[in-house]
């Protein structure tokens, strides 16, 4: 299972995006951290803060599970209203990391000793 990585550096306010098979992952939910290790970043500790599914729906921490639920939104994470006291019935995910994840969105908690630029690959650009 592959899955696309978008780590969130808080000291330079930048993003990487990864791509890389990391099955252990499969089971931990938002808010847990992980070592960088797992996805080739040495020495760098990652904290998980959300994702999407392969249809692209947004995982929520405060919805348990891994399933894809139908709940009452009123604004946050999935639905932004544009009428105010709008409330709408909305598909989210799980906080929990699944198969049907695509994208996990990652900020770095602890770094290593090389800087992130020298361990992600450049973007190619067109």
């Amino acid at each position: 299972m592959e899955f696309k990585f978008v780590i969130s550096d808080p000291k330079t306010k930048k993003s990487y995006q990864i791509k890389k098979g990391a099955d252990m992952l499969i089971g931990m939910k938002i808010g847990q951290t992980f070592d960088g290790h797992m996805i080739e970043l040495k020495d760098y500790e990652l904290k998980i803060t959300g994702g999407s599914d392969t249809d692209g729906f947004p995982m929520r921490k405060d919805v348990h599970g891994h399933m894809r639920k139908k709940i009452l939104l009123s604004n946050g994470l999935g639905f932004k209203s544009k009428i105010k006291g709008q409330r709408k019935r909305k598909n989210v995910r799980g906080n929990e990391i699944s198969k049907e994840i695509s994208q996990i969105n990652c900020v770095i908690t602890k770094y290593g000793s090389k800087k992130i630029e020298e361990l992600v690959p450049k973007k190619e650009e067109k």
